[in-house]
């Protein structure tokens, strides 16, 4: 996708470093880091430069290639595996990927380890991207029928960043409106801020702005009101983990949206790649929800008249605040899930149908 009308994607290996654009400076400044190291690649990870469960799979598997190019040792090898999977718990796309690497590079000759390591990377970022586009021509559909319906614009909620910043390239939420948008479709996304980090404001308006589609953005807690009112004609999310029988973890505030959404008779979509599917964990109540630092509760970012990024404390001083990062989502209030093998019902039969 386009930022100021170059072509990126997230993550890039070049010159012997791993490339992300970083997402800690949007929307305010467009910096390109370099990872060098695998512990560059799991710091990127614990302090959301990358960030989106997509995205955070494909920079694990390059900080196992950047682990390889530092040593062929298997022990640091394992380590750095281990480190990576812990350093964020909740998107099971990460340890898929570490998991997929491992198994790739085990009994291989180390003259040859680092050129398949970068290869599987390369890989599974290239097959992220390829998903993410079907997501988009299989979600289509949807609003599609919507709009054959209505006969103007379509009006879609979105909660956090599941665009094209959270995955290699599309998006897994916002692969459909771009897909929309560029069939003629008319769409005005109203965009959730998504406290505490604010990934809606700062990540999905600014991609949707690049790519020159209606939005608007709106506190958390105002989605509810709007389809009370009739403004939301569907809704569509991401997701870090979904269980097969079709509990959807996701940002926190996610479930609220669902509730809303069946309130109203609002259909409640998630889009997501297979990679995101847990077919493993069968009670929602085993999945590790991350608990983050209590200061991106307490304390937002902004820039000064300097076009400064500054951080300023917003609570008092002997409040406290706890971060919860992600809540989940029971099927029942699920519409649908948009995948990139089609669309089938939030269940373990409907899942077990696109992906025998």
């Amino acid at each position: 996708m386009r930022i100021e009308g170059k072509e990126y994607r997230t993550i890039w290996f070049e010159n012997n470093v791993v490339k992300i654009i970083d997402q800690t400076k949007l929307p305010h400044q467009f910096k390109i880091k370099e990872i060098k190291t695998v512990k560059d690649a799991i710091n990127a990870i614990k302090t959301m430069e990358v960030r989106g469960a997509p995205l955070i799979g494909g920079t694990a598997a390059y900080g196992l290639a950047l682990a390889v190019q530092e040593t062929n040792d298997p022990e640091f090898i394992k380590k750095s595996a281990k480190e990576l999977i812990q350093s964020r718990p909740t998107a099971i796309n990460l340890k898929w990927a570490v998991d997929r690497m491992i198994k790739k590079l085990t009994g291989i000759n180390s003259d040859q380890l680092l050129n398949i390591a970068l290869n599987e990377a390369k890989e599974i970022c290239d097959e992220d991207e390829k998903f993410c586009e079907n997501i988009g021509i299989n979600g289509l559909k949807i609003i599609e029928e919507i709009y054959n319906k209505k006969k103007d614009t379509v009006n879609i909620l979105t909660h956090c960043n599941a665009g094209w910043l959270a995955t290699i390239n599309w998006g897994t939420a916002t692969s459909p409106i771009y897909q929309a948008h560029k069939k003629g479709i008319p769409v005005h996304v109203w965009v959730d801020e998504t406290r505490p980090r604010n990934q809606g404001a700062n990540l999905t308006s600014y991609e949707l702005n690049e790519e020159e589609i209606p939005n608007t953005i709106i506190a958390d807690n105002t989605g509810g009101i709007l389809m009370q009112r009739g403004e939301i004609d569907m809704c569509i999310v991401g997701t870090d983990r979904t269980l097969s029988n079709g509990d959807v973890c996701n940002k926190i505030g996610t479930y609220l949206k669902a509730l809303a959404a069946h309130d109203n008779n609002v259909p409640f979509y998630v889009a997501l790649p297979s990679s995101t599917i847990d077919w493993d964990i069968k009670d929602a109540k085993d999945i590790p929800i991350e608990e983050r630092n209590s200061e991106e509760l307490s304390h937002v970012e902004g820039i000064d008249e300097n076009n400064e990024i500054k951080k300023v404390l917003i609570y008092p001083l002997k409040s406290k605040a706890m971060n919860l990062a992600f809540d989940v989502t029971p099927a029942k209030y699920v519409t649908g899930l948009i995948t990139e093998r089609g669309i089938s019902e939030a269940s373990f039969d409907g899942l077990s149908k696109l992906f025998k």
